[in-house]
């Protein structure tokens, strides 16, 4: 193999590792989250597996991310995602992303506040079954109620 195409291999061999997948068709979802936060890897894993196109932004300044973006301190969580002009706060549910980026509501975001044991990355952390909702949120206006998911039976 000559040098450029080792070269090229190393580099691709690189960016796999990072969880570039060139394959990928899914939306791109750029997330920032602290470093120590395992429930954030749990959340990143899950999009993955659904086909998103995940980058990962460790930051230790998560709450300037969060006034950044427009994220009402009441809705803080424990990441913030970029996806398609939109901002997803917390552990959204995959088909709850789909389903705003193909309706294109006129809202900021979507978030789910708190941690709720239930919601996608939560799972191994926390035996709360509890049922959770997804808001919708804005620049003004109040929050919204976008999906419901419900509790479930162990």
């Amino acid at each position: 193999m000559s040098i450029a195409g080792m070269a090229i291999a190393a580099a691709l061999i690189a960016a796999v590792g990072d969880g570039w997948n060139p394959f990928r068709t899914g939306p791109q979802i750029v997330v920032y989250r602290d470093p120590p936060c395992r429930c954030c890897v749990g959340w990143i894993q899950y999009l993955r597996g659904r086909g998103f196109d995940v980058q990962e932004r460790i930051t230790s300044e998560l709450s300037g991310t969060r006034r950044r973006f427009g994220v009402p301190e009441a809705l803080a969580s424990c990441h913030t995602a970029i996806v398609d002009g939109y901002v997803i706060e917390g552990h959204v549910p995959a088909e709850d992303i789909e389903r705003l980026l193909n309706e294109r509501p006129a809202v900021r975001g979507l978030a789910v506040p708190g941690m709720p044991g239930i919601s996608p990355g939560m799972e191994p952390y926390s035996t709360d079954q509890s049922p959770y909702e997804v808001l919708t949120f804005g620049a003004t206006g109040p929050l919204e109620t976008f999906s419901r998911h419900p509790a479930q039976t162990p």
